[in-house]
């Protein structure tokens, strides 16, 4: 059934090109025909959300009182759903979805959902993500739980690699991005992984600024964007 009184809320900004890319990704995945086809949808894009990965990692301020603050503006924007194209921000999932009676559409479980869609599902797969998402274990645990083996980067490869790609991108560096993310990519994919899950919403940016990889990806932009058109109804 099609929602067409239900408005989409993204709580964006982190960085402000993803959550761009989201609401892009958002339309051109539409199978629409006309502008009224399309989820009506509000983009709260909010940079000055603390660095999650510093929080988590190095006592950084916290960014849930502003996570708060967007949903409670999306609240009255009157949305009926959320959908936040930050990875490392689903570590306050928990929190969130307790302060908003508005579901939130979680970021991993659209991956899973992806990861079906490619016949992927219980299989090895390479994760990539800030050192937040991965040191707070959110797709190890919750993909571990629906049968994957996760495998992710050796430290080095998060310095060298992973680490300064993501920032290239929030530098608007996006090109420059491709060949540390690609590399890290490759080297979860010789080490044994099936499919590469991009679970930095930076990485799949940087990915499509160069040649494709030789293997399936999941783009957790396209997935939750994919998610959230399965919510409208459109998908």
């Amino acid at each position: 059934m099609r929602r067409d009184d239900g408005v989409l809320g993204i709580l964006g900004g982190m960085g402000p090109l993803a959550g761009a890319q989201f609401l892009a990704r958002l339309t051109l995945l539409n199978p629409a025909g006309r502008d009224q086809d399309h989820v009506p949808a509000v983009l709260w894009s909010d940079p000055r959300v603390p660095d999650r990965t510093a929080a988590r990692l190095s006592g950084g301020e916290d960014p849930l009182p502003w996570l708060l603050r967007g949903l409670r503006g999306l609240e009255a924007a009157g949305c009926s759903a959320i959908a936040i194209p930050c990875n490392t921000a689903h570590g306050w999932y928990a929190e969130m979805q307790a302060a908003t009676r508005l579901p939130i559409l979680h970021i991993i479980d659209a991956a899973e959902e992806d990861l079906l869609r490619q016949g992927l599902g219980g299989r090895r797969v390479g994760v990539m993500g800030t050192a937040g998402t991965l040191a707070m274990r959110l797709y190890q645990d919750r993909l571990g739980a629906l049968g994957h083996e996760c495998l992710v980067p050796e430290p080095e490869e998060m310095e060298r690699l992973v680490s300064p790609g993501i920032a290239l991108v929030k530098a608007n560096r996006v090109a420059e991005a491709h060949a540390p993310l690609a590399e890290a990519a490759r080297a979860l994919a010789a080490r044994g992984a099936e499919a590469v899950v991009l679970g930095c919403t930076e990485i799949p940016l940087g990915i499509a600024a160069g040649p494709g990889l030789p293997f399936p990806v999941v783009d957790t932009i396209d997935a939750l964007a994919r998610a959230a058109l399965r919510w409208a109804g459109r998908g």
